[in-house]
């Protein structure tokens, strides 16, 4: 028996043998992505962290603020002007908050939109893969029907042009043998 002949017998395993690699392929991709977007995503968190963080220093030198500009109020500035000395303050404190914060989302903003193209990209390989298109149901039908009428693996799989394997398993998937 030549390569050719061993390749015609057991093209069904071959074609499932291939299968299995591609999909064990596939969920490997997948683990590898998952783990470098774990990662992305516990360095965004840490980021969200730190800028909790600052924000509560921020709050505790608004209320230090405030607690200034009440003292110097009750030596004479106005509600107006403590009010704009407040704002400065403020402001002041914010702008870097706010530009770190534009970042952050800047970088989800690009990790969401590379997950969304892998994702296409892997729904598009999977939608490829296609059952072999020896194993239909009218084939089904027929080796069903032969088999009842008394005919032999080995001929049905000659006369449908099948591998006996396949024809095997499709009996066993059918409970007929």
């Amino acid at each position: 028996m030549n390569f050719i002949d061993i390749l015609v017998t057991y093209k069904f395993e071959i074609t499932i043998a291939l299968l299995g690699s591609i999909i064990l392929y596939l969920l490997y991709y997948v683990y590898e992505k998952d783990t470098l977007y774990s990662k992305n995503i516990r360095s965004i968190a840490s980021v969200v962290e730190d800028l909790n963080r600052e924000m509560f220093y921020l709050k505790n030198r608004v209320e230090e603020a405030t607690k200034k500009a009440e003292l110097q109020n009750k030596k004479g500035m106005s509600d107006d002007e403590i009010y704009q000395e407040i704002e400065r303050t403020v402001y002041d404190m914010i702008q870097p908050l706010a530009l770190t914060l534009k970042e952050v989302q800047a970088s989800v903003s690009a990790i969401d939109m590379q997950l969304e193209s892998r994702i296409a990209n892997l729904e598009n390989g999977v939608k490829q893969i296609s059952i072999p298109s020896s194993i239909h149901a009218n084939d089904d039908e027929k080796i069903i029907s032969l088999y009842k009428q008394g005919v032999s693996v080995e001929t049905i799989a000659k006369e449908l042009h099948l591998a006996k394997p396949e024809v095997e398993f499709v009996l066993k998937i059918n409970k007929i043998k």
